[in-house]
């Protein structure tokens, strides 16, 4: 999972979307219905810190503004607490480096990506 942490974000936000990621029912049944949570699958994540999910490219010009992305001090302590509480609520995780330029792929297993965004304050 890619996570951005924009400016504003607390542990509260964190927690939230913790709980609703580790419950959502995204994994398909028996049934082939999405249905059965990550906890349900026994899945794994591998959590990689993006601010660049934050990049406005409507406001103005061509480039891209990352005035909405938290700063680093900000955004690592709550990245690292996001990926501490996924592990406590049984999660295997795995990180990405923070900050880091990292070369990650993924196969998307069926026509399925999902927002989540924190609920509005």
């Amino acid at each position: 999972m890619l996570i951005g942490i924009k400016v504003g974000d607390t542990k509260t936000e964190a927690d939230y979307l913790v709980k609703k990621l580790c419950n959502l029912r995204i994994f398909t049944d028996e049934n082939d219905k999405m249905n059965l949570s990550l906890k349900d699958v026994g899945g794994e994540l591998l959590i990689v810190s993006q601010f660049t999910l934050y990049g406005d490219c409507v406001s103005s010009g061509n480039r891209p503004s990352f005035t909405q992305a938290a700063r680093p001090e900000i955004a690592e302590p709550i990245y690292e607490y996001f990926c501490e509480e996924c592990e406590k609520n049984g999660i295997n995780v795995q990180r990405g480096i923070f900050g880091a330029d990292m070369k990650v792929s993924l196969i998307n297993d069926g026509p399925v990506t999902i927002i989540i965004e924190s609920k509005e304050k």
